[in-house]
């Protein structure tokens, strides 16, 4: 944005806008997908190759990682919405507080405001004047923000984040069931490994893209961690697998 000043620089005009690409805005809803995601293919890539080190059938294998996608694309969808839901109740009993707050002592509740604006590097006198013109404004929306540390961004959206949850949890637990009808019993466990970490690294790739992070870092983090469960389970399903 750029201004330009007229005369004694006691008016400026607004000339140019320039746009500013946050990633902000993409938290609700990116954090939810990308768990979802990664738990997916995680979870149910690690069941499918534990079973199938244990030896198990083909049929059962297949069982196995569809029992897995239903139930927990479900526990995905009722956990984010059970504990996103008890993030908005405690916000909107904040806000409700604070609305009465603001009915009964306005006077104290722009010192209070003006106090958080002074401890961020305002001048006390000019701290007072933002705090009264925001409060002529807005003045609950202006004490969620800056007292409380609500936002329209970060809100929590029960129903948004469960939905997400859920889709994208079926979408990554269906990559590797897809790699089971794909290829033969006999390469199953190496091709479902393979198939799985490369489908991770691709979402790292893309989460920390549309994040704004390093997308390296993402890949090689949500690769390590998949990896690992794999090979835990693996490692187990040989412990304790019996031929059947």
């Amino acid at each position: 944005m750029r201004t330009e000043l007229h005369g004694n620089g006691s008016r400026s005009r607004l000339v140019g806008r320039h746009p500013e690409g946050h990633k902000a805005g993409r938290i609700g809803w990116l954090r939810a997908a990308v768990l979802g995601a990664n738990d997916g293919i995680v979870s149910t890539a690690s069941l499918i190759v534990g079973v199938a080190a244990a030896n198990a059938p083909f049929a059962d294998i297949l069982l196995s990682g569809t029992a897995g996608l239903v139930a927990g694309a479900m526990s995905m969808a009722a956990g984010e919405y059970v504990s996103v839901s008890s993030q908005a109740d405690i916000e909107r009993s904040d806000l409700a507080r604070e609305r009465k707050e603001l009915a009964s002592n306005p006077t104290y509740e722009t010192e209070e405001l003006a106090q958080i604006y002074v401890s961020r590097g305002l001048e006390p006198g000019l701290a007072r004047r933002v705090a009264e013109q925001l409060m002529s404004h807005d003045a609950l929306g202006s004490h969620a923000r800056d007292e409380l540390g609500i936002t329209e961004t970060g809100a929590a959206r029960p129903l948004q984040a469960a939905l997400a949850s859920a889709a994208t949890f079926s979408a990554g637990a269906a990559l590797p069931l897809a790699v089971v009808l794909l290829v033969p019993r006999s390469a199953l466990i190496p091709s479902v490994s393979a198939a799985s970490l490369a489908f991770l690294i691709a979402l790292g790739t893309i989460a920390a893209w549309a994040g704004g992070a390093s997308v390296s870092k993402g890949a090689l983090r949500v690769g390590f961690w998949g990896a690992f469960a794999m090979a835990a389970t693996a490692a187990i399903g040989r412990l304790f697998g019996v031929a059947t």
